[in-house]
């Protein structure tokens, strides 16, 4: 990473929300993504501790100008979790007047899980980018997970969300899931992402909190089939 580029990965259970019990067994990563020059920052997938994340922001002496929410579920932007009430995106609107960055398929489930109404929610196409001081972040959209499920492309990081992890995926049986636009957005979709990037996931699911693309793609049991049929067949979708 150059020296102007600013990128913190937090986990959630240890860096922020460290007494959050539900935190510690979700394992969320936020990310804290801006320009050290001008001072700002933006967060992708604030939940649990919004307040922990402000802390961390201005210790750095960031502020914050944005959110990048990666999809709809409410361990990532906070929201009513198998009856638990999740702090995410509408407890950082009442600190901060800040735009939130979704999908535009996403924006609809959104506002079912956090109750926010359309017009503070901004829809993207894949392809956007949102400017950070001097830095931009390339929105891509990768469906699968969810309609509206992005992954975040910035310098030689990309922020995948529930997209792809370290190991394995995101599920496809929750409501918006879609095993074959996962797999679309997998092996098409992110085919432009190169193996020297480095692979920031959405949670710890693995002994690393990052690898390169590279490695993903040679050791990640989800790049093994090489068609869609054999996607189907050896997760179970034929």
């Amino acid at each position: 990473m150059d020296d102007r580029l600013y990128f913190r990965q937090l986990l959630s259970g240890r860096d922020f929300a460290a007494s959050d019990m539900i935190a510690r067994q979700m394992v969320n990563f936020s990310y804290l993504i801006g320009d050290r020059q001008t001072g700002e920052a933006v967060v992708v997938d604030p939940a649990y501790d919004v307040g922990g994340l402000f802390d961390v922001l201005e210790a750095d002496g960031m502020t914050l100008v944005g959110v990048l929410g990666t999809h709809y579920h409410a361990d990532h932007i906070g929201g009513n979790m198998m009856g638990y009430q999740i702090q995410g995106v509408s407890d950082l609107l009442e600190r901060a007047d800040v735009p939130i960055h979704l999908q535009e398929p996403e924006v609809e489930f959104v506002t079912k899980t956090t109750g926010l109404t359309r017009d503070v929610l901004s829809g993207h196409r894949s392809g956007d980018t949102v400017t950070v001081g001097g830095i931009e972040i390339e929105l891509i959209h990768t469906p699968g997970h969810t309609p509206g499920s992005q992954c975040f492309l910035v310098r030689d990081c990309l922020v995948s969300g529930d997209t792809l992890f370290l190991d394995g995926c995101g599920r496809t049986d929750l409501p918006g899931g879609d095993p074959e636009e996962l797999y679309r957005s997998l092996t098409d979709r992110l085919a432009k992402v190169p193996d020297s990037a480095t692979l920031y996931p959405g949670h710890l699911y693995s002994a690393d909190p990052s690898q390169s693309m590279g490695q993903t793609r040679a050791l990640n049991v989800v790049y093994r089939p090489r068609s869609l049929e054999q996607w189907m067949m050896m997760f179970g979708f034929g």
